[in-house]
């Protein structure tokens, strides 16, 4: 029954029903990030410098919005977010998510140095795995799908060792599926070849 909202809420959003009324304003977006302490987790300028924290600079707006509205209504469970995303508009979800997806993407200061023989096996696995199919080669991401490319690794660990155990889902059961059965020294490849791919601008 959830996944069966998120995967409306997820069709709403890309036939563009969510807010129709007005355009997405990042300078809106980057006053309410500083209302709402979003640095304070995510970084001030969206570089995450904190542990399982995710950077949301240069992440698709349209996968912020998402997620976003995910929390708000309680079909994705990550506190705190689900407590802060209360009383949220939907243009002023929009409004944050241009603001995030408009800031530089840059790699978080406390990455540590590239292990030359692991990042080989991540890319290896990468490849075999189609991850750049959905996430597009470089990683930048695209509309509903988030830029992987210089997130931070601890992060992406986690995340993706989540989706193996079915303890989280997106809109869709797909990452679930790619990453059933994968053992954790592999998720530590793929998350450290990923977290050192260059987090360039579009």
């Amino acid at each position: 029954m959830i996944f069966s909202r998120i995967a409306l809420l997820a069709a709403a959003l890309a036939a563009g029903a969510i807010s129709p009324a007005a355009a997405q304003d990042a300078a809106r977006g980057a006053a309410l990030a500083a209302e709402r302490q979003c640095a304070s987790c995510h970084g001030t300028a969206g570089v995450s410098e904190l542990e399982r924290i995710p950077s949301l600079a240069g992440q698709p707006a349209e996968f912020v919005t998402l997620q976003m509205i995910l929390f708000r209504e309680g079909l994705r469970q990550a506190e705190p977010m689900n407590q802060l995303s209360q009383g949220l508009t939907d243009q002023q979800v929009e409004d944050l998510a241009a603001h995030f997806a408009a800031l530089a993407p840059a790699a978080p200061p406390d990455l540590a140095p590239r292990d030359a023989a692991l990042a080989e096996r991540g890319r290896q696995l990468s490849a075999g795995m189609n991850c750049g199919v959905c996430h597009l080669p470089d990683y930048r991401g695209r509309n509903q799908i988030p830029r992987i490319a210089g997130q931070r690794e601890d992060f992406l660990r986690h995340t993706l060792a989540q989706y193996r155990d079915s303890q989280r889902r997106g809109t869709d059961t797909n990452m679930n599926a790619v990453m059933y059965g994968v053992p954790d020294d592999a998720i530590a490849a793929l998350a450290h070849y990923l977290a050192h791919q260059p987090a360039r601008a579009e």
